[in-house]
């Protein structure tokens, strides 16, 4: 019995640590190989063989790393070519103290008086919220956005009247239409969009011009097809459009670029932003 005993624990010995044992001695190779005898060792492990062949060294594969770009700044005067794809030339013009600071003022305090500031109603997938501004339209023709239709509105104020004849003079562009945005303190936005209507036509030209405190107007280019999307890795402009600051937006801009002006953490007075169009006649029963 005393035999069987010690048989059994001699065996039991075996049955765990040699399994275990195996799988360290397999990760081991050059120990495995000298527990091989002398005389049954393969040509090529035997150390009065030369050894010939190159000793394999793992190299990590090179990984290419993705990293979100940082927003590149525009806040000097001049044109800027933003981008160049078979859609055309994405431009911009930015000249700072287009209206200088004393007209600004009292522009400015007129405009946040007479114009007929309204808050409109935005429906995003059956569900309606108030836009973050306020907004007003001048224009012979409606203006359709997000499902929201500006009516005709031909009596520009007279103020209006001269800033876009400035404008027209400076840029050799004749502009029919406006649309006014009120941003009342730093709560007020606009959210990611393109000026991209149909009743604005290919290649639109839009005049901003912005009176009041500073904002951020941002900008980032429309991901490829490739990219399903994505904007995590697109192109991303920051621009502080100042009191007075004109900004032209042209060529395929609308077309290949978002913009927005963000909510800011920061207190903000409030900026008044007027953004002068050419608005096409739509074909009959496209407004509704």
């Amino acid at each position: 019995m005393a035999d069987r005993r010690q048989r059994a624990r001699v065996q039991g010995g075996w049955a765990g640590p040699a399994a275990c044992k195996a799988r360290s001695t397999a990760s081991k190779a050059p120990v495995a190989s000298n527990l091989v005898p002398a005389d049954t060792r393969p040509a090529w492990v035997r150390k009065d063989q030369p050894h010939t062949q190159k000793q394999f060294v793992f190299e990590k594969p090179s990984e290419v790393e993705c990293r979100v770009p940082e927003a590149g700044v525009i806040d000097k005067p001049g044109v800027y070519e933003l981008s160049k794809v078979p859609t055309g030339i994405s431009r911009i013009h930015l000249i700072p103290g287009f209206i200088d600071s004393d007209q600004a003022d009292w522009m400015f305090e007129q405009l946040l008086q007479d114009i007929p500031w309204g808050q409109r109603t935005h429906i995003r997938q059956d569900v309606s919220f108030e836009e973050p501004r306020l907004t007003s339209w001048y224009g012979e023709l409606p203006y359709r956005y997000s499902r929201i239709t500006m009516q005709p509105n031909p009596n520009w104020h007279p103020l209006l009247t001269m800033l876009k004849e400035r404008i027209e003079e400076f840029t050799g562009y004749t502009f029919n239409s406006l649309l006014c945005n009120l941003y009342r303190n730093e709560k007020d936005s606009v959210d990611w969009h393109s000026d991209d209507e149909p009743s604005l036509g290919k290649n639109p030209v839009i005049a901003s011009l912005s009176f009041g405190a500073t904002r951020t107007f941002e900008m980032r280019k429309k991901p490829s097809p490739e990219e399903n999307g994505d904007y995590t890795y697109v192109e991303r402009l920051k621009i502080p459009l100042d009191h007075g600051t004109l900004l032209m937006m042209e060529g395929a801009t609308q077309e290949d670029w978002q913009h927005r002006v963000p909510k800011e953490y920061h207190s903000r007075d409030a900026r008044i932003n007027l953004t002068f169009r050419i608005i096409y006649p739509e074909p009959h029963g496209v407004w509704k």
